[in-house]
């Protein structure tokens, strides 16, 4: 079964009031590049980003877009940039809900149902969940109803002392992970919200694992696992993440759809015994 919720959109925390020239030579330093690269890249000149990030210059939009894109600044703060320049926003932020999204949130559906009985989830910018296919719902079986109220987050779910923290037998590896993960993101997306569950996260207190079954022979991961205990057994999990090619719409943008797949051959298995 898939459900589908309304979850909070991220935000950039940088304001368009600063003016452009301020916000793109914080980017610029952010990727660490340099007035003279940047220009080779967007085909202008060193002199010309300087006047524009002192704001002695005001740049057209055509070159304000490129030198975005060669930032890789996200479409979210690219429409802050064009605000900041006097211009209009260039990229729709279209609800989930909406109509014209039908395509995509049936594709995203079929997508992650498709993927049973292995879990697939969709989240956005802030890791609220958007849906879910049912290996999903089955490793949160028995988790608090306060958790499980809408906006339904990842991060939370996963590290939550009572959600999954105490049945991750490699909790204090798996943390670290997610919480880099974040960490990454924060620096690129620069996201006030983001920021506020980093922090919300990061403060939870570490539990204690869940007691589980070895594996019958040592297995020799090709990525870091998420071994989650279920029902008296330890299932092993590499995740995936996917995102969208070019995107044309900031909610589409932040889409994410990540996939747990099976690291054993315990794992494929039980879920496939479990499922039917």
């Amino acid at each position: 079964m898939t459900l589908l919720v309304t979850g909070t959109r991220g935000s950039a925390d940088a304001p368009a009031d600063r003016g452009v020239g301020p916000l793109l030579r914080a980017w610029r330093e952010r990727r660490r590049v340099s007035q003279l690269e940047l220009a080779l890249r967007a085909d202008s000149s060193a002199r010309h980003i300087s006047f524009v990030e002192t704001g002695r210059s005001r740049p057209s939009e055509e070159l304000l877009l490129r030198l975005a894109e060669h930032l890789d600044v996200p479409v979210r703060e690219r429409n802050t940039l064009l605000v900041a320049a006097g211009y209009a926003p260039r990229y729709r932020e279209t609800p989930l809900d909406d109509p014209a999204l039908d395509a995509l949130r049936s594709g995203m559906e079929r997508l992650i149902q498709g993927y049973e009985p292995y879990p697939a989830l969709v989240v956005d910018a802030t890791y609220n969940v958007l849906a879910a296919n049912r290996g999903i719902t089955m490793l949160m079986d028995g988790l608090p109803e306060s958790l499980l109220a809408p906006p339904l987050n990842a991060m939370r779910l996963t590290l939550h002392p009572e959600g999954l923290a105490p049945r991750i037998r490699n909790l204090p590896e798996w943390r670290g992970h997610l919480l880099a993960q974040m960490e990454r993101q924060i620096a690129l997306h620069r996201s006030a919200p983001l920021r506020a569950l980093y922090e919300e996260v990061c403060a939870y207190p570490v539990t204690e694992s869940a007691p589980g079954t070895e594996p019958a022979e040592p297995v020799a991961y090709f990525a870091l696992p998420m071994l989650i205990e279920h029902e008296g057994r330890t299932l092993s999990f590499i995740s995936s993440i996917s995102t969208f090619n070019t995107p044309m719409d900031v909610t589409v943008a932040e889409l994410a759809i990540e996939t747990l797949l099976p690291a054993d051959p315990a794992t494929v298995t039980y879920l496939h015994s479990l499922m039917g």
